[in-house]
C-alpha cells in the first residue's frame, strides 16, 4: 500500500518528467510520442522506476540509449522543480499495455460474432 505522501510525490515526478521529456533534443528518444504513464518510488525516494508509453516508436534499444544518456539531465531538472531530501535516481521501463490493448481490440473487431437478434432470426 502506497502512503498519500509516496503517491503525490510520483504524481509530481510523473508531471515533471512529462515537462522534460519534451524538451530533449537527443534523436534518439524523439521518436514518438511520449507519454510517462506511472512512477513508482521506492520510501526511502532513493530510486523511481518510470513506465512510458511510446507511440510510433522506431528503435526500442536507441531509445532506452537515449533516455539512459538523458538520465542526469532529467534527475537534475526534477530536482530543480522539487523540493526533496533526495533526488531519486531513475530507472526507465517500457510499457507496452497501451499496444497489447489495441491489438487486443483489432483481433475483437476482427471477429465474426453474430448478435442475439442474428442468432434467433436464424432459428
Amino acid at each position: 500500500m502506497v502512503s498519500n505522501k509516496l503517491q503525490r510525490i510520483n504524481e509530481d515526478i510523473q508531471r515533471v518528467l512529462s515537462e522534460h521529456l519534451r524538451n530533449i533534443k537527443d534523436p534518439r528518444v524523439k521518436q514518438g510520442m511520449i507519454s510517462v504513464t506511472a512512477v513508482h518510488t521506492t520510501s526511502d525516494l532513493r530510486h523511481a522506476k518510470v513506465y512510458l508509453s511510446v507511440f510510433n516508436l522506431q528503435s526500442e534499444k536507441e531509445f532506452m540509449k537515449g533516455l539512459k544518456s538523458a538520465s542526469g539531465f532529467l534527475r537534475h531538472e526534477l530536482g530543480q522543480s522539487l523540493n526533496l531530501r533526495y533526488t531519486p535516481e531513475l530507472q526507465f521501463e517500457l510499457d507496452k499495455s497501451i499496444e497489447h490493448g489495441a491489438k487486443i481490440s483489432t483481433i475483437l473487431n476482427d471477429l465474426d460474432v453474430q448478435d442475439d437478434q442474428d442468432v434467433q432470426e436464424e432459428e
